[in-house]
């Protein structure tokens, strides 16, 4: 049996049954070890590997068929690369490839942990401000929120680093790279 994305998750949507999966990672099931382990009874875990010998998760030894796994993700979609518009500016080559492992589009996928990394996506974000324009907190929120649900932190990221700077319930671009033009 081919399994599906969808198939796969309504399956794993079981707590009994990814319970099993995950102690089939490692090798194979002993059923009343299963069940001690998971603090379930012996009849749950022989339903929960039934159903997973069913759909050929768990070989005949009851081990996880590495396999299907493998099959299963070579089917699903691959993240959408970095717009070109987050690239667009002057970045170097280095700073470039940190916008294209954050970015999955044009929404940020992650903050990034390493500051030099952070300073880079938040440089990039920062040219989404207009120089000399003040902004409301609700202004920023609305803006940053459109490239990652966790606004609040990237407006104190952007402050904390100096790309936006605040005073009496207002912000303004004040870091991060200019175009001046002649």
């Amino acid at each position: 049996m081919s399994l599906t994305a969808t198939e796969f998750l309504r399956i794993a949507l079981d707590p009994h049954r990814l319970a099993v999966i995950g102690l089939a990672a490692s090798g194979p099931l002993n059923l009343d070890d299963a069940a001690h382990r998971l603090g379930i009874t012996i009849g749950q875990v022989r339903r929960a590997v039934s159903r997973l010998v069913e759909v050929g998760l768990l070989d005949a030894n009851l081990a996880l068929d590495h396999s299907v796994l493998r099959a299963l993700a070579a089917t699903l979609p691959d993240e959408e690369p970095v717009s070109p518009l987050v690239l667009e500016g002057p970045w170097t080559e280095d700073e470039r490839d940190v916008l294209g492992r954050f970015f999955v589009g044009t929404r940020l996928n992650e903050i990034p942990a390493q500051n030099a990394r952070r300073r880079v996506v938040l440089e990039r974000l920062a040219q989404e401000f207009e120089v000399g324009l003040r902004y409301s907190e609700k202004e920023i929120n609305s803006m940053l929120q459109v490239f990652h649900p966790d606004y609040a932190a990237l407006r104190r990221y952007m402050v904390d680093e100096g790309f936006l700077s605040r005073a009496d319930g207002s912000y303004w671009r004040s870091g991060g790279r200019v175009e001046v033009s002649r």
